[in-house]
């Protein structure tokens, strides 16, 4: 049960920290608000390490790199996989990939699940192709590469949750530090990269994706990212600011929220791992993880009066009824 709950609620912080992301992402670029978001996510880690404290041994170091260097891989590769194709198939791809591979690990492991438990499972795989279905209106063609590209970036994704999973049960929050820091300099050395290329160019500056800011841990654009297509192209002239002045107050606080919120989402997907006693922890938290576009498409609703789609509404209600049926099995 413990499990269940962190698992649901790391997914709808992972989802408020997308929605904020995705409302940074119309003044900034979108590796600009996950380089920043990231750095931010640094802090509450520490503070966390205070307080909770953690053994900070070599094991916990190095999955903790090994999670950062995967997750800082896979935003990346989202982010050109959603440049090159349409996100309506491309986002729910690397969403599936990010579930599927830690519960293909576990599956090849041994891990035996009750019949419940694998139909609540595949559910929830349903649910979350369902809730990131989001109406493209780019005509972007679908192709193989973006295809492929989308299918890395999820098991780069996934790759988090098993290092996760494989730090010690002592670790507490070290191996995230170390994650977020590794995290923190891969997306801070491609935003400075963005910025010099841009730099370089002498037509004006390049379009800029369409995708919110990604999470720095497990994830992804979704319907954070949909909500933002119009804002994004016309107020991301300028890194620093839509007419070239600098970012807001609101700007700034947005784009903390993000990183504290994302940072907080992965002390949930943490304990969530460690939390559980049987060989079922590790498929159910990656597949509950998946769902964290419902905390986005639920706030863009409230914040943005976006109307959810009949199809997200069905996968949010399959997303209930899956995680019910988690708990049970």
């Amino acid at each position: 049960m413990l499990t269940v709950l962190f698992g649901l609620t790391g997914a709808v912080v992972y989802g408020a920290a997308d929605f904020l992301g995705g409302l940074a992402s119309r003044r900034l670029r979108p590796v600009t608000v996950a380089a920043v978001a990231a750095v931010v996510g640094v802090a509450p880690l520490l503070v966390g390490l205070a307080v909770v404290g953690g053994h900070a041994s070599a094991s916990a170091v190095g999955w903790g790199v090994v999670a950062g260097v995967s997750g800082g891989l896979g935003v990346l590769l989202l982010y050109v996989a959603l440049a090159i194709g349409p996100m309506s198939v491309l986002s729910p791809l690397t969403a599936v990939f990010a579930a599927v591979v830690p519960v293909a690990v576990a599956l090849g492991r041994g891990t035996v699940l009750a019949p419940l438990g694998f139909v609540a499972l595949g559910v929830a795989l349903v649910a979350v192709v369902l809730v990131a279905s989001v109406p493209d209106r780019g005509g972007a063609r679908l192709t193989l590469r973006g295809v492929l590209t989308a299918a890395v970036a999820g098991c780069c994704l996934g790759g988090i949750v098993l290092a996760y999973d494989a730090s010690p049960a002592d670790s507490g929050v070290v191996p995230l530090l170390a994650a977020r820091l590794v995290q923190a300099v891969l997306l801070g050395a491609a935003a400075l990269g963005t910025l010099r290329l841009r730099a370089v160019r002498t037509g004006g500056p390049a379009p800029v994706p369409t995708p919110a800011a990604a999470r720095p841990g497990v994830t992804p654009v979704t319907e954070a990212a949909a909500a933002t297509e119009a804002g994004v192209a016309a107020g991301a002239r300028d890194v620093t600011g839509a007419r070239g002045g600098g970012p807001s107050r609101r700007l700034v606080l947005v784009v903390v929220g993000c990183g504290v919120l994302d940072a907080l989402a992965n002390v949930c997907i943490q304990a969530g791992l460690h939390a559980g006693t049987g060989p079922a922890t590790l498929p159910v938290m990656s597949v509950l993880n998946a769902l964290y576009p419902i905390g986005t498409v639920v706030l863009a609703g409230i914040v943005l009066r976006e109307r959810l789609t009949a199809v997200q509404t069905v996968g949010i209600t399959l997303a209930f009824a899956a995680s019910v049926g988690l708990a049970l099995s």
